[in-house]
């Protein structure tokens, strides 16, 4: 060591020296390219966040919710999906029952945006009551008929059905179906209700009524047409058409209700029913038609 030259003596310490200053330019390096695909990665997540969260009414179109009476099952589904064909994007969601029980729902707050009821009167008095977004809206006439799948009904009078022999004898519950109180005017019209009464079993609505005939839990029902010229019970047993001079009309309507509001979807769809397109599916199915077609919401899209 002492006879090298004081250069020499240095040159490994620099040769040190510059190893350890390029490492620590390489470590610098490395945690600034970190620090940059950390802070990209948190950049595009937040416009990802953002875009999502401008874009999901645009994507996923708008949602409604309609209460309809029973009888409607059929028909309504049709104009549904008639409807949906140029909305794909909006979802109407249809739940079937008691026009009565409906209406009790709706006073109660329940989340529907539309209220198809198979007696008038129902939504009328909630229009009464303020809990619609404009006036009641006649859509059909509904009728009634004998149905039975174990007999030929076509050959069926309501005073047939006096004869103990026939068996249980289905309609629906007159204190909140509107079918089941048409039902109790013709009997009674007919001069049977006695006679038939203690034999009755009572659906909470008509298509429960009508699942009691297919069932066997009842021989014959008085059920709505619109039901019976459905392709599944067209075919068995045939139906007897129930003279409408015997029992109040059964005049149909619906309503906007409050949940309503601001919803374009529900508008459209509540002018939708006043179409040739949608009125041809409820003949399609026997519905008598209101005289005239109900007026177009303002505003509607």
């Amino acid at each position: 060591m002492s006879g090298m030259t004081k250069d020499e003596r240095l040159a490994p310490a620099r040769g040190r020296g510059t190893l350890e200053g390029r490492e620590t330019v390489k470590m610098d390096d490395r945690r600034k390219t970190a620090w940059l695909r950390g802070t990209l990665r948190m950049l595009g997540l937040f416009l990802l966040l953002v875009v999502q969260a401008l874009l999901p009414a645009a994507q996923a179109g708008e949602r409604i919710t309609v209460a309809a009476a029973a009888d409607l099952k059929f028909a309504l589904d049709e104009i549904v999906a008639d409807f949906r064909r140029a909305r794909p994007d909006d979802t109407v969601e249809v739940v079937y029952g008691s026009s009565g029980k409906f209406a009790t729902q709706i006073r109660q707050g329940a989340p529907f945006d539309l209220y198809f009821s198979a007696d008038i009167a129902y939504p009328r008095a909630l229009e009464a009551e303020g809990l619609a977004l404009g006036p009641t809206r006649p859509y059909a006439v509904g009728r009634i008929v004998l149905w039975s799948k174990t007999r030929d009904a076509r050959t069926l009078r309501l005073q047939d059905l006096a004869d103990p022999a026939l068996g249980r004898i289905a309609i629906a519950n007159p204190r909140h179906a509107p079918y089941g109180k048409r039902a109790e005017e013709a009997l009674r019209a007919a001069g049977v209700w006695d006679a038939v009464q203690p034999r009755l079993v009572q659906g909470e609505n008509i298509a429960q009524t009508t699942q009691f005939v297919q069932t066997g839990n009842a021989a014959v029902g008085v059920i709505a047409l619109s039901l019976a010229l459905n392709p599944a019970l067209a075919g068995q047993g045939g139906h007897h058409l129930i003279d409408a001079a015997l029992h109040a009309p059964l005049e149909q309507g619906f309503i906007l209700t409050r949940q309503a509001q601001g919803k374009a979807l529900a508008t459209a769809f509540a002018d939708y029913i006043g179409t040739e397109a949608a009125r041809a599916v409820l003949v399609r199915y026997g519905f008598e038609l209101p005289p005239e077609k109900p007026e177009a919401t303002p505003g509607a899209k």
